[in-house]
């Protein structure tokens, strides 16, 4: 199954709701950034819900950024989407080893341990908006509800999982977002706060043959939900190109680029986010150089 996010809308508009199905994505994360499982189950949970935060988002051209920052062997996280469902980040320290959780489960709270948990949007606006709240869990997506209720005051209940094949490569991951509107009545948010006490975690559901718009069908019954036709792709894209890279050269200016060539050896650029290496030599260095002449 490709990776997708599906939208919908319940209760006469108001509940709304995101799910996502994200195995492909977060398994290019790994292979691209060689993760451990703890932190294939960090990223990619991270990602399933930037997506979905992404896809609230409605110009073509904004951008949302969730960063962690965090004091646990993790480092931190950070990961960027658009209203696209394109995707990608990155963990300071990709390779963390740690023992399963009590529950038997990768201990994802235990990798990011404490820290800051930041929301920025950049919807076009002179400033982008930016919200940040502590980590409650480390598990992300009860940081994720915190931060909806503490920086947005929206009411949501998040749901994120990674479920690893014996390989260490990844078996299922994805997750949903349902949200309560301004002034819900109390009769539907008791009746939805103990659907979701019942309803069993993401992998789970996943295992069992359960595609994003069948979760939401089993955690929304009865509420009218009304399921959006079309099926947003998602999917881990980077945007950097060697070109991008160069301009970046560029910006350094002449006389930090003449340190660089100095040495007449060529050198590599990495993109953080994909973990593409980019190769300059030295005689594109010296024309790059010569180029800020012209």
């Amino acid at each position: 199954m490709k990776d997708y996010i599906v939208r919908g809308i319940a209760a006469e508009g108001q509940i709304r709701c995101f799910a996502i199905t994200a195995r492909e994505l977060t398994e290019e994360a790994r292979k691209r950034h060689k993760t451990s499982p703890v932190m294939t189950a960090a990223l990619g949970r991270l990602l399933s819900g930037g997506a979905m935060m992404g896809a609230m988002m409605k110009g073509e051209k904004d951008l949302l950024t969730l960063q962690i920052q965090c004091s646990g062997p993790a480092k931190g996280l950070t990961v960027t989407a658009d209203a696209l469902g394109h995707v990608k980040g990155y963990a300071v320290n990709p390779v963390v080893s740690l023992p399963a959780s009590p529950a038997g489960k990768l201990d994802v709270g235990k990798a990011l341990d404490l820290g800051i948990l930041t929301v920025i949007k950049d919807i076009g606006l002179k400033e982008p908006y930016s919200g940040q709240v502590q980590l409650v869990s480390g598990e992300i997506a009860e940081d994720l509800t915190y931060y909806f209720a503490a920086s947005e005051q929206t009411p949501s209940s998040v749901a994120l999982g990674v479920l690893m094949n014996k390989n260490n490569t990844v078996a299922q991951a994805g997750g949903y977002i349902i949200q309560l509107m301004p002034d819900t009545p109390e009769e539907i948010i008791g009746k939805l706060e103990s659907r979701l006490k019942e309803t069993e975690p993401v992998t789970a559901l996943f295992s069992k043959g359960r595609t994003p718009e069948t979760m939401l069908q089993e955690i929304l019954d009865g509420f009218g939900l009304v399921l959006s036709k079309e099926r947003m792709p998602a999917s881990f894209s980077c945007n950097c190109s060697k070109e991008r890279v160069k301009k970046a050269l560029i910006s350094l200016g002449s006389a930090q680029l003449e340190e660089i060539i100095r040495d007449k050896e060529p050198i590599e650029m990495n993109c953080h986010f994909c973990n593409t290496n980019y190769h300059f030599t030295w005689e594109e260095l010296r024309q790059i150089k010569n180029s800020l002449k012209a």
